[in-house]
């Protein structure tokens, strides 16, 4: 049992180094004579290789301006000349089934109308329609960074194993409906002013608080059952909504890797918030379903070891994640 562990453990360690995430962002905005400036926004690591495509006839007159977070982003910005504009042009970003990223693709014409649609491996080019022929649907913006806040919450392992350790804590229905809503309430708030820059807070030291925080719940799962619960346990909402301020910070600090689209900010923060959220229940539904289908096992198959088995795996994972975000803040 204890090589499976260490197994186990190793390989979630190497599977959770970072959060994936998408989708970047490339942006046009049509000025005088056909000049256009452009900005692309994207992760290093996932967008090795990947680079907009412009029509040949655009000709670069301002070289690129680079600039790169502590995160592992990085954002250029340029300007080129095209001949008669971008109506009826087409722009791309080979290489994305590759990457296996999306791209929000947003063109601000020379009038001021906007055209926005996604670019992902099944359709990495957009021809750039008459301004009398833009389609009116809802614009990508939503879907995208809905889909971006589900899938940081279901493939963000630190957050996954949060709710994981909240569901293992709280065993009643109602005070963990109450307990998940009190850390919904907490990441939502932190979420919001950071990611519209009302706080900034180091993100070496928010990863390790994470980590700790993890680590605290973990400890408190494997106290033993004689024993007389913690604050912990028995304000279990109130601890959530503590450490949901932090996560919040955490979410906002991956959302600060794509960016924000300058034009529509309150609905890229309201999906990806809300993308989060369903995660968080698609999880929590799935936990609980996970819970119904051990207790109908045989009582020889419920002992103590069995149940301690994923509170020392969130543990293990924890401390390991908290020395590593130590050792990366050069302590």
């Amino acid at each position: 049992m204890k090589r499976w562990l260490a197994l186990l453990v190793w390989l979630c360690c190497g599977a959770a180094q970072a959060h994936p995430l998408a989708p970047a962002l490339l942006q046009l905005r049509e000025g005088v004579e056909g000049r256009v400036e452009l900005l692309w926004r994207a992760s290093i690591l996932q967008a090795v290789g990947v680079e907009p495509q412009l029509p040949a006839d655009c000709v670069r007159v301002e070289e690129p301006r680079i600039d790169r977070d502590d995160r592992g982003a990085y954002t250029a910005r340029w300007a080129v000349q095209c001949p008669g504009g971008l109506t009826g042009r087409s722009l791309s970003v080979p290489q994305l089934e590759r990457a296996g990223i999306n791209v929000i693709l947003r063109v601000e014409r020379a009038d001021g109308s906007v055209v926005k649609t996604l670019l992902d491996g099944a359709r990495s080019s957009y021809t750039v329609p008459a301004p009398e022929a833009a389609p009116a649907a809802a614009p990508a913006v939503f879907p995208s960074y809905l889909h971006l806040g589900v899938e940081h919450l279901l493939f963000g392992f630190d957050h996954v194993l949060f709710v994981a350790a909240l569901v293992l804590l709280v065993r009643r229905l109602k005070p963990l409906l109450i307990t998940v809503t009190a850390f919904t309430l907490g990441h939502s708030v932190t979420l919001g002013l950071a990611a519209l820059g009302f706080v900034r807070v180091n993100p070496g030291l928010t990863e390790l608080g994470i980590a700790l925080s993890i680590l605290l719940l973990a400890c408190e799962l494997a106290r033993p059952s004689d024993r007389a619960p913690t604050l912990l346990a028995r304000r279990p909402a109130l601890m959530a909504v503590s450490f949901g301020l932090l996560h919040g910070l955490g979410f906002a600090g991956a959302l600060s890797e794509v960016g924000l689209p300058a034009q529509e900010i309150p609905l890229a923060l309201f999906a990806f918030n809300l993308g989060i959220e369903l995660g968080q229940i698609l999880l929590v539904v799935v936990l609980l379903a996970l819970g119904l289908a051990w207790r109908r096992l045989p009582a020889a198959a419920q002992g103590p070891l069995p149940r301690l088995v994923p509170v020392y795996l969130i543990g293990a994972l924890a401390a390991y994640w908290s020395l590593e975000r130590v050792s990366g803040l050069g302590l």
